[in-house]
């Protein structure tokens, strides 16, 4: 754990402060993973410890793993690397102009396919239970989902596997209870994804 959270620091990817994230939730931590992507021995090294555990189980015979696939924008990054250290196709899912999670340029699941979702940092799952619902509506199986960064509160169940390289423990508030905003800290949207506060 210590490993990934030097990458993480070292890429300026770990930031501190008061951050509206994307799922409309408050919190005092916010991990930018495109810094630590912009350095591909940093990303390749960051992904090792989840591809390692994925691999054991595949070849264990607990995990099928035909393809990876991450939402855009934020899994497009970790899918291309677990499935070059997996040794699997990669692809990702992306919003259509309607903003609906979509598979669109050509990419194509088969029937019974297993799929691990990849992501960047997971809080709520929200991205990846949309690209999810995308690839099993052409008959694909989701059978894990692998992040650099799992950031979920607690309870926030998801109904797969869940391959972490860290868990980052960070306090996860909604916005009309969140302590930073009662003490006046002003927050700031670092994220990618359109966002009105609830």
């Amino acid at each position: 754990m210590a490993d990934i959270l030097t990458l993480l620091r070292e890429s300026g990817a770990l930031l501190e402060g008061h951050f509206l994230l994307s799922s409309g939730r408050h919190s005092d931590r916010y991990v930018q993973c495109a810094r630590l992507f912009q350095y591909p021995e940093r990303a390749a090294a960051a992904l090792a410890p989840a591809a390692g555990r994925l691999l054991a189980d595949i070849r264990a015979g607990r995990l099928a793993v035909d393809a990876v696939a991450g939402p855009a924008l934020g899994g497009v990054i970790p899918a291309y690397e677990l499935g070059r250290q997996l040794g699997v196709p990669a692809f990702f899912t992306e919003r259509d102009d309607t903003g609906a999670m979509a598979l669109r340029r050509g990419f194509q699941v088969r029937p019974g396919m297993g799929i691990l979702i990849a992501e960047d940092v997971v809080t709520t799952g929200k991205s990846s239970t949309e690209a999810a619902a995308v690839l099993e509506a052409q008959g694909a199986r989701i059978t894990a989902l692998a992040c650099v960064v799992d950031r979920r509160a607690s309870g926030a169940a998801l109904p797969w596997p869940v391959y972490p390289a860290v868990i980052l423990p960070a306090a996860d508030w909604d916005a009309g209870s969140c302590e930073l905003c009662r003490k006046g800290v002003p927050w700031v949207k670092p994220g990618s994804r359109k966002t009105s506060a609830r």
